[in-house]
């Protein structure tokens, strides 16, 4: 497999955006996906219907909450970790890691963190503290690694259509951006921004305001590569297209294509 496309995707509840999901797999074919958000527990994952697009996957589900899996498309992932180091609260599922067409590939749901200041907050940097230990471990392990999903950070103003009305969401304080710089720090390269250094690209829209049909978005879906794997990247992009279907996800698919070759 000379080329690999690796997508995330905040699918905002399986269950009612399975048809989307299934419609997105068979037009877009990407080899690796980490979902978010599933709102489900593990027995109503629809493991059947994702086995007949042709991927297998592996799941971590919660009741009416957070949620996260890894799909391969022609096999199974090979599951490398479910959950965080010392995770600080084991009832949420926001992270699942995975071997999957030679590449190690962590999925991740971040805390909103909303309202802030608050526990929620806290919990939001306590989280990504423990992200940031286990990411230095995968960074020196020297495997290619990719770390994608929403990680619920704006990591600058640009990434923003506006940021008058989200002055005090936790998703742009100084602290949640701080963590994600000190991520960055790492060595880790940030993929769609390496690639498109001066344009907007959003990958988030959400249902209020019309912010879908007048472009204000945010860019808060992020696809993280280990240094072995940066020179390796050959291309980009926001299926936006996902984002107009009815009832749809206020999130789009957002995707990376590696050489290997390289």
């Amino acid at each position: 497999m000379p080329k690999l496309k690796i997508a995330t995707f905040n699918i905002n509840g399986i269950r009612s955006r399975e048809a989307a999901l299934l419609e997105w797999l068979e037009k877009e074919s990407p080899d690796v996906v980490c979902l978010q958000e599933l709102k489900s527990p593990d027995e109503a994952f629809p493991i059947e219907a994702i086995n007949n697009a042709g991927y297998g996957a592996i799941w971590h589900g919660q009741k009416s909450w957070n949620g996260v899996a890894i799909l391969a498309k022609g096999a199974d992932p090979l599951e490398t970790r479910r959950g965080l180091p010392d995770d600080p609260d084991l009832t949420q599922s926001r992270y699942i890691e995975a071997a999957a067409h030679g590449v190690i590939v962590g999925c991740i749901y971040l805390p909103n963190g909303n309202p802030q200041p608050g526990p929620k907050f806290d919990y939001k940097l306590e989280w990504f503290e423990h992200l940031i230990r286990h990411a230095q471990g995968l960074f020196d392990s020297g495997h290619p690694v990719v770390l994608a999903g929403d990680y619920n950070v704006i990591p600058t103003d640009f990434d923003i259509y506006n940021t008058r009305s989200w002055k005090k969401d936790a998703l742009l304080q100084p602290e949640s951006r701080e963590c994600y710089q000190r991520l960055l720090d790492q060595g880790w390269t940030d993929a769609l921004r390496t690639l498109y250094p001066e344009e907007r690209i959003y990958t988030f829209w959400d249902y209020f305001r019309q912010h879908w049909q007048t472009n204000s978005g945010l860019r808060i879906d992020h696809l993280l590569l280990s240094a072995d794997l940066a020179p390796a990247l050959v291309g980009a992009g926001v299926d936006r297209w996902v984002r107009d279907l009815p009832k749809a996800s206020d999130h789009a698919p957002t995707w990376i294509e590696l050489d290997l070759k390289h």
